[in-house]
């Protein structure tokens, strides 16, 4: 097995007229590169939000809504781009996205007001939450089972490359005094590349099958899915309309449950931790050392997700899942009523906070795609999209108020008893989908 994790992911698919290995490669890719660009934009407009506040002479609530514009589009963004997915099919809605967010990218170089960049970074939200219900749901219904986890969850990976590629890119143009707007149009580039990769690539079979296109189906099926148990899978979907309420159907309850509950109560306590590292550290006595520290958690959060992807087919979902969540609670605990613990001691709480909540991180770009049916797969993915949204905007807006209202020992706890609420729901209702097909994982979540 190679060591790259996409090579690997796609190591010992079979070869065919079209090269099916290359295809896969190529579709992991071109997925979870707007995975990279959701990263880079939330990203790169921390670089420059001063300069931006200084220059368009923005108060602090204008600031707040700069810097949240593109979560606020997420939320709106996630099931608009599921629902259109599930009614109209993957493949355009794949490259009519990238296309929407190409736009929104090039409209911040020519922004002269504060609301004209509210608009314009709210559009690219909604193109990027779309990108979660759109090219999560794609990835999913073309990757082999055996595969399907190292696939899905190459996403994340990409998504903290992205992040960390935003920072690096700022601070280098930053070194040339260059104009804010030039530093968020940077965008562009590995947008418009991102969309030129994803011309041609074909529908989802599984798509064509639900909705009736058997003669499609299988001629896009013989030339890209392997034969065996994933291919004939396809041909057992049923034709089936979805709809919002099904979500809350007896049928597929559950797993909205789970993938809402889980996503959120792993992305809150992290967004609000990571986001004020630097200055949470400091307060706990690390003083000028908590910015390197908040580089720490950062770069072991990266890590996490790492091996997640490389551990994820091999183990399976649930003990990279449920365990973790749970360790992220325990350190959190002891940060929270230990409020003299050494400096050193704390950073090591947060940094196995980092790693462990990163591992099950992971998953909230696996199980979505693989707990729901393919009537709903984007209209779901799309509403777990927008409630983790929710969370990572709640936890971000709130936590320097907890921090000074409440204290720091208060603030941890309740992050705590987000990560319990999430480890407890998803040791109820996370199932284990590792090298079942999707009609197989949905089939015994109906029963």
């Amino acid at each position: 097995m190679t060591n790259n994790a996409v090579e690997d992911a796609v190591e010992g698919i079979g070869r065919s007229p079209v090269n099916r290995k290359r295809f896969l490669l190529r579709l992991t890719v071109v997925a979870s590169g707007g995975m990279f660009i959701d990263g880079y934009v939330l990203g790169i407009i921390g670089t420059v939000i001063g300069a931006i506040t200084t220059d368009l002479n923005m108060s602090v609530y204008g600031t707040g809504l700069i810097g949240a514009a593109a979560l606020i589009g997420i939320f709106a963004g996630g099931p608009l781009g599921g629902w259109l997915a599930d009614e109209f099919g993957r493949k355009p809605m794949f490259a009519l996205d990238l296309a929407v967010f190409v736009v929104g990218s090039i409209l911040q170089f020519a922004v002269d007001s504060s609301w004209q960049l509210f608009l314009v970074r709210l559009l690219m939200g909604i193109a990027i939450g779309a990108e979660y219900s759109i090219g999560w749901p794609l990835m999913t219904e073309f990757a082999p089972a055996r595969l399907r986890g190292r696939c899905m969850s190459f996403a994340e990976v990409a998504w903290y490359i992205g992040f960390v590629s935003a920072f690096i890119v700022g601070y280098v143009l930053a070194l040339y005094d260059a104009d804010w707007r030039i530093v968020l149009g940077t965008s562009t580039l590995p947008a418009v590349v991102l969309f030129l990769g994803r011309l041609g690539v074909p529908e989802s079979p599984r798509w064509l099958m639900n909705k009736g296109r058997t003669e499609e189906a299988k001629r896009i099926a013989d030339t890209y899915v392997e034969d065996g148990a994933d291919h004939a899978d396809i041909f057992s979907e049923e034709q089936r309309s979805g709809t919002f309420a099904m979500l809350f159907s007896p049928e597929v309850w559950r797993a909205t449950t789970f993938i809402s509950v889980f996503w959120f109560c792993t992305v809150t306590p992290y967004f609000a931790i990571a986001t004020f590292s630097a200055s949470v550290l400091s307060q706990y006595g690390l003083g000028e050392e908590g910015l390197l520290g908040a580089i720490g958690v950062n770069g072991v959060a990266l890590a996490g997700v790492v091996v997640s992807c490389l551990l994820i087919d091999r183990i399976g979902r649930r003990k990279l899942t449920i365990p973790q969540q749970w360790v992220s609670a325990v350190v959190l605990v002891i940060i929270g009523f230990w409020a003299s613990a050494p400096p050193l001691v704390v950073l090591s709480c947060f940094l196995v906070f980092a790693f462990a909540n990163a591992m099950c991180t992971a998953l909230t770009g696996v199980y979505p795609g693989e707990v729901l049916p393919t009537e709903v797969r984007g209209l779901g993915t799309g509403f777990a999209t927008a409630v983790s949204r929710v969370g990572a905007g709640i936890g971000t807006f709130l936590f320097p108020w907890s921090m000074e209202e409440l204290g720091g020992g208060t603030t941890m706890l309740v992050a705590a008893g987000i990560c319990v609420v999430g480890a407890a729901a998803s040791q109820v209702l996370a199932p284990e989908t590792v090298g079942r097909t999707l009609n197989e994982i949905s089939s015994s979540d109906k029963r």
